[in-house]
């Protein structure tokens, strides 16, 4: 032990501290300044970005012993507070910057660096600076983090008032559609928002910390597990193996499909016989430290009769291949499409046909924030699990029967969360903090590094395709035929149901008359799949938006036209049968024309023998939607002071669920005049807050939305007077009348049959993604200089949100594309290893033009937005290469070696 004086935030501190730890934990653990945030816990994200006697530094890596006594140390508590804001923190607000908002912090800490520095920064030093001190950001695209400093920078050079830069929405105008910023966003710049960390930090006396002992390997029996050097150590207070669970021990997969082989059963809490992925959770250390439980989950022994790895599925499809689960084949649900004539007779006959192979790999999530809960049994006696879930009641209903409670004495609770991207739609952590809470009886506490946030969560399910297009001379589509393979990890969960997207999204946005098609769900020993953005759009669409370009170049046909010839017009359907419920892709091409046009002719005005630089172009579709009547409900409550409560179970990952709840009762309620301020929100608890279904598949703002616009439709009728007006909160309850109100919504939908066809989604999404790339001849590496996206979602509930998911998801488009994996573990196990993209990867320059077709099942007219911007951008990126150099890229990610192979090739 050392002690260290230091001066935080302007006031003096002397501190007894460990000299091994970093700066960050003693900032967040001894003195509580919880606004530093630790993600990686590397130095690669700066989440834990503080100013260092005038020096921006990642905290996580700063030795305190390597720190001056008498330093100055500022966080974002130092910058400014709720009630004070800083120019940069109000300017994250109103542009928008602060999404999942666990990275906001470190990037306004190190703004402040930089405009200490220097007060007239340009948009590319920005760019520079963020890159060099390595802040990292996975929701928000960058662009909007820059736009924040610009304007900042003004206030700060006195070009412009605080009051001037605020958002104010004028007296009596409209919420839904403007740019009003989330209520959470103060919470979140200021630095006073506790993530589950943070909260973690703040739990009472006498909770345990967790570690988790966890496979070495891929794929073995168990053979022993001896725990008796760990639980001899001091401070160890449990060991917990799956004899210690007391219900069975499985998290229920809610098999979708009565054809799917496996019953849903086949993932342990905590693996009993078998492993079947590398880390596999096997035991449980619980302990009076975090850093305790790690050392004490080191000395547990488990012996191990390592199997076969199936690491692919081919490999798992092989004739010799074992059963990874005994009992149920590896391949375990198959999928058909089957719309119009049968097309072997077109193939035949057409006059054109177009085939490829392709693959979308194994993405990550990466969000900044790794995976955190904690859990408790209540005074109730009711097991409370706190964690990241975006499916609160499906997952409690998910884990209960494994954990050996009834539903009704298990509680789930959102914590504000750091970014999931669809990860959290599978329960990852829920239920083994609920074994730990239950078998000690005392709180818990357990957080990932990042590495078993790599290792142990899921990630996007790879697919093997092959699609083949058949067409007439003038590039009408007459066919199509596909097979894909999805490569689900070990566990079956909504597996078929993702199997299910290649049936609906190969091929979408075309007519379509003839369709044939075979898909399958593989089981393997790599990570486990989970949702992610997108939710097999990103692989469907990749296949059929490329083999569209090489269709286009077989017939000598411009892209865009032969887009545009075989769009959705009224009188086509859907891959499913389905009629589309707006049809404005002809619009939206049209609207695309000219910038397609005007960046074609740049790049070959700048093309050089060095650098060549393309255009691509690639169409998306999503629906908006859980297949088939999915459905929702929203409380409405008139509050004394005439305000409103909503409440729901929206779940808030960063895509900004309180900023859609509030702008949507707005709406709803405007015949009361209630002003935003007022609209007051109760969200992600189970006991208080009614289903309202999982928050992915960009279903919220639709089913939920509607909920919320039936509850205000209910609770306006039953205000109404007799002779007109609306009756005060008094006359309600002189009345007797009740203040509470149940919005109920089902989508007018119909879930897909057995050849996939039906009216599986009552909204859809629609864009169209334009890509302008340069490539290095030398070495293959390709840049993207600019993107634009014309989107079609319907009315915007709050523009800001949704220009926000439309950047954010664009640049994970952009890490698909080019850079993103998890396929080697080791390798790929850090935000660097895996290709994160930081900010000089992503362009400054992306431009959106939403063309706003009202939806006729949408709330206000709105379709969803979170998923869209992610169904095939990196498509267009492909294309654009192949535009660049001629080399043509259908196995992502584009690596410089795999541009420069192909390169090589073309000599």
């Amino acid at each position: 032990m050392i002690q260290k004086m230091l001066i935080v935030n302007g006031v003096q501190k002397t501190l007894v501290v460990d000299a091994d730890a970093t700066l960050a934990d003693v900032l967040r653990e001894q003195l509580l300044l919880t606004g530093v945030k630790i993600g990686c816990g590397q130095g690669q994200c700066g989440a834990c970005s503080v100013i260092l006697d005038g020096k921006v530094v990642r905290s996580c890596i700063t030795k305190i012993k390597r720190v001056a006594d008498g330093a100055n140390v500022t966080t974002i508590e130092g910058v400014g507070t709720p009630e004070a804001p800083h120019a940069l923190q109000l300017a994250w607000m109103v542009h928008g910057a602060a999404q999942c908002g666990f990275c906001s912090p470190g990037f306004i800490v190190s703004a402040k660096g930089l405009l200490d520095e220097n007060k007239s920064p340009s948009r590319e030093e920005v760019r520079d600076w963020f890159q060099k001190h390595k802040n990292a950001c996975r929701c928000t695209g960058y662009k909007p983090l820059v736009d924040a400093v610009m304007d900042a920078a003004k206030v700060l050079r006195g070009e412009m008032t605080a009051a001037e830069l605020a958002f104010k929405l004028p007296e009596g105008a409209r919420a839904f559609g403007s740019k009003l910023p989330r209520p959470s966003a103060l919470a979140k710049v200021t630095g006073t928002c506790d993530y589950g960390a943070d909260l973690g930090l703040k739990m009472p006396e006498g909770t345990l910390h967790m570690a988790l002992v966890q496979s070495p390997v891929s794929h073995a029996n168990i053979v022993s597990i001896d725990t008796s050097e760990a639980l001899a150590m001091p401070g160890v207070h449990a060991v917990l193996t799956h004899a210690d669970v007391k219900g069975k021990n499985r998290i229920t997969g809610l098999i979708t499909f009565p054809t799917n082989k496996g019953d849903g059963w086949d993932r342990p809490i905590l693996c009993d016989t078998k492993v079947f992925q590398y880390g596999d959770a096997v035991a449980i250390v619980c302990a009076e430290s975090e850093k305790l439980a790690r050392a004490a989950a080191e000395k547990v022994k488990v012996a191990y009769e390592e199997l076969p790895a199936y690491m692919s599925a081919p490999a798992a499809m092989a004739e010799d291949a074992l059963e990874i689960h005994p009992g149920t084949p590896n391949v375990y649900y198959i999928q058909k499409i089957a719309k119009g004539p049968e097309t072997a007779p077109i193939f035949e006959k057409a006059d054109v046909v177009a085939e490829d192979d392709f693959y979308v790999g194994r993405q990550p999530h990466m969000p900044i924030e790794p995976d955190v809960g904690f859990a408790y049994v209540n005074d109730e006696g009711k097991l409370v699990i706190h964690s990241k879930s975006i499916g609160l009641h499906l997952h409690l209903y998910m884990i209960a029967p494994g954990l050996g409670v009834e539903p009704d004495n298990l509680v789930l609770v959102q914590n504000p969360t750091g970014g999931t991207f669809g990860y959290k739609f599978s329960p990852t952590m829920e239920a083994l903090v609920g074994v730990a809470a239950l078998a000690t009886g005392k709180p818990v506490h357990l957080r990932y590094n990042y590495q078993q946030q790599m290792a142990y969560t899921g990630k996007r399910s790879p697919f093997f395709m092959n699609v083949r297009f058949a067409a007439d001379k003038s590039g009408k589509l007459l066919a199509m035929e596909s097979d894909w393979t999805v490569d689900h990890g070990p566990y079956s969960e909504f597996g078929d149901l993702l199997t299910l997207r290649g049936a609906q999204f190969i091929g979408a946005g075309y007519a379509i008359p003839a369709i044939r098609g075979e898909g399958r769900t593989v089981c393997t020993n790599h990570a486990w799949g989970s949702a992610f953005r997108g939710y097999g759009s990103p692989q469907s669409e990749f296949a059929s938006e490329v083999l569209m370009d090489e269709l286009a170049e077989k017939l000598g046909m411009d892209p865009l036209e032969l887009r545009y010839k075989n769009a959705y017009r009224k009188g086509d359907t859907t891959p499913t049968g389905q009629d589309p419920e707006v049809y404005s892709l002809p619009e939206m091409l049209d609207t695309m024309r000219p910038k397609y046009q005007a960046a074609l002719a740049k790049a070959k005005a700048n093309s050089t023998a060095e650098v060549k630089r393309g255009v691509g172009l690639s169409l998306g579709v999503y629906g908006a939607g859980l297949d088939g009547p999915d459905s929702s409900e929203a409380w409405i409550e008139l509050n004394a002071d005439g305000g409103v409560t909503v409440y729901s179970c929206w779940e808030d990952h960063g895509q900004g669920a309180d900023s859609g709840a509030q702008c949507t009762a707005h709406e709803g309620l405007l015949p009361l005049g209630v002003p935003p301020e007022k609209i007051r929100l109760v969200m992600n608890d189970t006991s208080k807050a009614p289903n309202s279904g999982p928050a992915g598949g960009s279903r919220s703002q639709v089913m939920t939305g509607n909920a919320i616009r039936v509850g205000c439709e209910l609770l306006l009728k039953a205000m109404q007077k007799p002779g007109g007006g609306y009756r005060t909160y008094d006359e309600m309850v002189a009345e007797k009348l009740p203040l509470r109100y149940s919005g109920k919504w089902t989508a007018p939908a119909t879930n897909c049959d057995e050849n996939g066809q039906g009216n599986p989604f009552c909204c859809y999404m629609y864009g169209l993604f334009l890509a302008e790339v340069a490539v290095e001849i030398a070495t293959g590496k390709t840049t993207v200089e600019k993107m634009t996206l014309v989107a079609d979602l319907g009315a915007l509930a709050n523009k800001l949100v949704v220009d926000g998911q439309m950047y954010g998801g664009l640049a994970q488009g952009i890490g698909l594309a080019l850079t993103e994996d998890y396929e080697d573990i080791k390798k790929h196990s850090t935000l660097a290893g895996a290709g994160f993209p930081f900010i000089k990867q992503i362009p400054d320059d992306m431009e959106l033009i939403y063309v706003e077709s009202k939806r006729p099942d949408g709330p206000f007219g709105a379709s969803g937005s979170g998923e869209l911007p992610l169904t095939c951008p990196h498509a267009a990126i492909s294309n654009a290469i192949k535009n660049a150099c001629g080399v043509r890229i259908t196995k992502l990610p584009a690596l410089p070696e795999k541009v420069l192979a192909g390169l090589t090739a073309l000599g």
